[in-house]
């Protein structure tokens, strides 16, 4: 089976240059570049437009089991699909939470039956994320889990906090934290400040990130773990990331694409559709982001899905649920990053492909000989209004409904095999 890509504007992340060339997908995997068409070969023509590594969207959370009438595993992968992501990496904040072998091995093979695209799922780091008792941290390694996570419940006992890390150390596993004073952010949805203050939100300081990150950066260096901070969204905590990066820390960080791409004058007159966990930060902090992932501080952009029915965001703004579905919109929202000039190409998808891939250990993220073939072609330049209904995802909450935007996916494709394409 091969199908043979060419006129392609090929993005390659690992080089951190993009080209035109072709490929050529050999029984699922890149099995040449830059090479003439082999007989028998199904060929694409690309016409030109980008064809780059699947995107590895690390932190989706699936409805599945729990809430399936808020998102499926089989919508969250056909979304996926139409939103160029081929891998997605599940969130352990299911009911019942993804905290023993059974239910990881349960959501996989659900998953493997249900979806066209890759799904690695994340586990709890401590049981029901209650943050009492630490999960079977190897047993669920050997269960395939990929990182370890309690989400935004964070962990308020320091002590048992710095005991899982310690295990999680000598099993080599990696701990997916949220940077946030529990005790400062409790109740607020909003980022202190002159907005907050005329809309009379309840608001939390930037500096409860910081000192969030600063605690768990204390135990980092104290442990010796593999840690990824899940977003970073303040400027006054990148220079405490770049220190413990240039202390030897194996740290990384991510941010969501609605924290790159809206700020907190976006939730206007209390649109729920705005709010997000962290709450949206101020403009400053937003380029301040931006400028971060464009020097490679800032690792990794996912979307941070997190589906909500109608009736859980059609509340009061401080009564509404919190997160945004982002599957099929990370890709165009990452072209306003790119249509303004702040970040190319290449280094977009090194943050939402490659490096995630390579942080969790999958093979995916590149465009070289014996990497998957799972890729995603698409036309950065193609303008559409987003009209919610129109997407795959069971919940439509989008707080980029109604929005110009560029960027469509022509094409998805795992493992060489076409699971989406652009109709018309």
């Amino acid at each position: 089976m091969m199908t043979w890509f060419h006129n392609a504007r090929l993005i390659d992340p690992e080089a951190g240059q993009e080209r035109t060339g072709t490929l050529l997908v050999r029984d699922g995997m890149i099995a040449e570049i830059d090479s003439p068409c082999p007989e028998g070969a199904e060929q694409i023509d690309c016409n030109g437009k980008c064809l780059a590594p699947g995107i590895v969207d690390m932190g989706v959370q699936v409805g599945e089991p729990g809430a399936q009438h808020k998102e499926s595993l089989r919508t969250a992968g056909l979304a996926a699909a139409k939103g160029g992501v081929t891998t997605i990496v599940m969130r352990p904040d299911t009911d019942p939470a993804i905290d023993t072998p059974e239910v990881l091995e349960y959501v996989t093979r659900r998953a493997t039956a249900r979806t066209p695209v890759n799904i690695r799922a994340m586990a709890t780091l401590t049981r029901g994320r209650a943050g009492r008792e630490m999960s079977e941290i190897g047993f669920l390694m050997d269960a395939g889990a990929v990182a370890f996570s309690d989400g935004g419940n964070v962990t308020a006992d320091t002590k048992i906090l710095a005991r899982c890390m310690s295990y999680a150390k000598g099993l080599g596993a990696l701990i997916v934290g949220h940077p946030q004073d529990q005790g400062l952010s409790r109740g607020a949805c909003a980022t202190s400040g002159k907005f907050a203050s005329l809309r009379g939100l309840p608001a939390v300081s930037p500096m409860a990130e910081r000192m969030g990150f600063d605690r768990d950066m204390g135990l980092v260096e104290m442990t010796g773990v593999r840690y990824h901070a899940d977003q970073v969204t303040c400027a006054r905590t990148l220079p405490a990331l770049e220190r413990a990066k240039a202390n030897g820390l194996d740290v990384t960080a991510g941010i969501s694409i609605h924290h790159l791409t809206l700020n907190e004058l976006d939730v206007g007159d209390y649109r729920t559709f705005f709010k997000f966990t962290p709450p949206l930060r101020h403009e400053d902090d937003r380029r301040a982001m931006v400028e971060g992932v464009a020097s490679g501080l800032i690792d990794i952009i996912c979307s941070m899905h997190t589906p909500q029915d109608e009736e859980s965001k059609r509340l009061p703004f401080e009564e509404a649920a919190a997160g945004a579905v982002g599957l099929e919109t990370m890709l165009p929202a990452a072209m306003r990053l790119y249509h303004s000039g702040g970040v190319p190409l290449p280094q977009i998808w090194r943050a939402m492909s490659l490096n995630p891939a390579r942080r969790l250990g999958l093979p995916g993220g590149r465009l070289c000989l014996g990497a998957p073939g799972d890729l995603v072609l698409f036309d950065p330049d193609a303008p559409f209004v987003l009209d919610r209904f129109t997407l795959q995802s069971k919940s439509k909450n989008t707080p980029f409904d109604g929005a110009r935007m560029e960027g469509r996916v022509l094409a998805t494709y795992v493992g060489g095999v076409c699971v989406h394409r652009q109709k018309g």
